[in-house]
């Protein structure tokens, strides 16, 4: 709005001096005010541009205010002019781009929900705070509305539209016991729901955080487009410095700083990088900063997490095996029942899979790190590691088992998977495809299991048995070559991982919240072939950005030779320099939609461009 307004006020003076020019004949006058305008502009840009210096960078100001001080040195105030005009209009130009550009970031702030609608035991609803929603409250979502907390449906079933989270379309079914994210907007029926997390903890109000702070995150590649801005000021200063030698006219030299314009390269670059960050957020990723798009469209290395990225994170059943006197379905009835009220991950993950009547139990005791014991049908049984249910005997297998003893007498073993994701192999071959030959797994799991996982996925390197701090030492480890890296996980002991590499990558929808502040980049759907997405992105965009620049460049240069003969007069070369200014932006632009389309199978993308 403050470039606009200033539009308005340069465009209203120009106005003022036409009717003194040509309607008064006030030729001294229009000049005087041109002029004021034109070095009160040149002394506040000269102010920016040393703040700019000092803080580090370079800029192209310097060939903005050169433009307006020559056209006045040489009386061409109305080419003055209309250098205010294009440069305050670019600005403007600007702001709208990155308005139109971000329209889907925003779109997520400003349609936050702020009440929840509890439903009381007495079956009234009362409208509350989402900071005052507890967790296991009872909350009702009407039609139309957005789920204000992360819960777990009770009572009715609906549609629900996820798109402003996961980046998919299609409406997604719910039923009792499903998990609803917040965020996602309910379809045409009321649902009730109990609250599983606060509304700081939920995946819509992370969603928030984020993408607030990518919007604060500056633009590395403004810096990449500044240095770029080095040998352009030259190049325009040794040409209009020439034209004036040769020629021995002034205006020479103004005619060739008028069409320097240095607007590709101040709002191309960032106006590509923010379009590239609202399409990623439609494909349901959220990257941070424009720092984090460069860096992953030149990934050489990618490491990932086992648990939660490669694989679900949920233990499938594997093996029931019996010992001798024993049956498969006795010892899948008494460990169930024997574990129905554990906590531990084994213990979920066996009852997800069991599916019958559990039995009764008493005299429930929970042998911290060990197992559990209790009595069941007049039988103590006894679950959990080896060395609980029979001691004096070593665990046979490396898999994730449960050990089972009934009445002190060695029952058998039921024995569990970690699932590989479905879109995980497909992920790591089109990953190749893309020209990132080193992708690694490091995990703390055992070697075996490692092995196992990673060759399934199409993994040929891994490290295993390593605690958080070895992963950190294996990315820091990272030669030079292979950079720059990333690194894909999703729990809390990621986090750190995450901080340390060149690009941190989370898996959002399940994982940790530490995981996910402390990532670079954020997966918002539960699917790892989005990583594929947001590298492909990131390189469309970065190519469009660096073309935008050099489309500019090039045209600008073009324009300052055919100035430097004298054939483009002052006016006509400040009108010239808007076209390449728009030319430029509307170039930028085209990274809102790329040139991939996800809905079909994944071509192979560019490469990128070191």
């Amino acid at each position: 709005m403050m470039h606009f307004r200033k539009l308005m006020i340069i465009f209203g003076i120009g106005i003022v001096a036409i009717i003194l020019e040509f309607g008064f004949h006030q030729n001294l006058w229009a000049q005087i005010i041109i002029s004021v305008v034109g070095l009160a502009l040149a002394v506040s840009m000269t102010i920016e541009m040393i703040k700019t210096l000092r803080s580090g960078k370079y800029g192209v100001d310097l060939l903005a205010i050169m433009a307006i001080l020559s056209t006045l040195a040489v009386s061409q105030y109305w080419a003055s002019l209309i250098i205010l005009l294009m440069l305050v209009g670019g600005d403007t130009l600007e702001d709208y781009a990155a308005n139109k550009a971000g329209s889907e970031l925003k779109a997520l702030l400003e349609h936050a929900p702020e009440q929840a609608h509890l439903l009381q035991k007495d079956g009234t609803i009362k409208d509350v705070e989402l900071d005052d929603v507890a967790i296991g409250a009872d909350l009702i979502v009407k039609p139309g509305e957005q789920v204000p907390v992360d819960g777990i449906v009770t009572k009715g079933s609906g549609t629900f539209d996820e798109s402003s989270l996961t980046g998919e379309s299609k409406p997604v079914d719910k039923k009792v016991h499903d998990e609803l994210m917040s965020g996602s907007i309910n379809g045409s029926t009321a649902i009730e729901y109990r609250a599983t997390k606060l509304a700081t903890d939920s995946q819509y109000q992370k969603i928030i955080r984020l993408v607030k702070e990518s919007q604060n995150q500056p633009a590395h590649f403004v810096r990449l487009a500044d240095r770029y801005a080095v040998p352009f000021t030259i190049v325009a200063l040794i040409i209009s410095g020439v034209a004036w030698f040769i020629s021995g006219d002034p205006n020479r030299f103004a005619q060739v700083l008028v069409v320097a314009s240095p607007c590709p390269l101040i709002l191309a670059a960032p106006i590509a990088l923010v379009s590239g960050m609202s399409r990623t957020s439609r494909n349901g990723i959220i990257v941070k900063s424009g720092t984090s798009i460069e860096k992953m469209a030149l990934l050489k290395t990618i490491y990932f997490d086992k648990t939660g990225t490669i694989t679900t994170g949920e233990l499938a059943l594997n093996q029931v095996q019996p010992a001798n006197d024993f049956t498969a379905e006795q010892l899948l009835k008494y460990a169930a029942s024997a574990e129905q009220q554990s906590n531990h991950v084994l213990a979920i993950s066996l009852l997800r899979n069991y599916h019958e009547q559990l039995l009764p139990l008493t005299h429930l005791e929970e042998k911290t790190a060990q197992g559990v014991q209790a009595q069941i049908e007049g039988h103590v049984v006894k679950a959990g590691k080896m060395d609980f249910v029979n001691p004096g005997h070593k665990a046979d297998n490396d898999d994730p088992t449960i050990f089972v003893a009934i009445d002190n007498q060695y029952a058998g073993k039921i024995t569990f998977i970690d699932q590989i994701r479905p879109e995980a192999q497909q992920t790591i071959t089109d990953l190749r495809n893309l020209d990132i030959k080193h992708l690694k797994m490091l995990t703390g799991d055992n070697e075996p299991t490692a092995q196992r996982i990673s060759q399934t996925a199409g993994l040929t390197e891994f490290q295993a048995n390593l605690l958080p701090e070895d992963k950190i030492k294996a990315l820091k480890n990272t030669p030079e070559n292979e950079r720059p890296m990333g690194m894909v996980g999703d729990g809390v002991n990621d986090a750190p991982s995450l901080a340390v590499a060149d690009v941190g990558i989370a898996m959002g929808a399940k994982g940790s919240t530490a995981a996910s502040e402390s990532a670079d980049v954020v997966i918002l759907k539960d699917d790892l072939s989005r990583l594929v997405r947001g590298v492909i992105i990131s390189r469309e965009t970065m190519s469009i950005a660096k073309q935008a620049v050099l489309i500019g460049i090039f045209i600008c240069t073009a324009l300052m030779l055919v100035a430097a003969v004298g054939i483009i007069p002052t006016i006509i070369g400040a009108l010239l320099q808007e076209v390449i200014d728009t030319v430029s932006i509307l170039w930028s632009l085209k990274a809102r939609h790329g040139k991939t389309t996800f809905e079909q199978p994944l071509p192979t993308a560019p490469k990128a461009n070191n």
